[in-house]
């Protein structure tokens, strides 16, 4: 089983990246996804999830507007387009998957699957 996410750099204020997870060793449709982010000395946070079919997504508050999580069923990938990024963005990012739980999009505490995470750093 793995998560390998890809896509992370060193971008401007205002920039954008997006952040790639590739899945494999498990089937794709069986998860939904979330993608989370740890900055030094803080603790992991949610930043979206996206449902197996992509119909249902969510995002954490702060970050609405300037995120959007997609993906490629075809491709077992999973994207996280971020723009007008910001220095208090800078963090590893992290792929996860989960199963539905209730219906509901799975959070940090139901994810089953992680990846190695990616750094994206924000420069003022």
């Amino acid at each position: 089983v793995q998560l390998q996410a890809s896509g992370g750099g060193l971008v401007q204020t205002g920039g954008s990246l997006r952040l790639s997870c590739v899945a494999s060793g498990f089937t794709f449709d069986d998860y939904a996804y979330g993608w989370f982010r740890q900055a030094p000395g803080k603790e992991r946070e949610f930043v979206s999830a996206i449902s197996r079919n992509g119909g249902s997504t969510r995002y954490a508050d702060s970050l609405k507007g300037r995120f959007t999580i997609s993906s490629d069923n075809a491709k077992n990938t999973v994207y996280l387009q971020m723009n007008s990024l910001k220095p208090e963005d800078t963090a590893v990012y992290y792929c996860a998957a989960g199963p539905l739980v209730g219906g509901t999009l799975p959070d940090y505490g139901d994810m089953e699957y992680w990846g190695k995470g990616t750094q994206v750093t924000v420069s003022s």
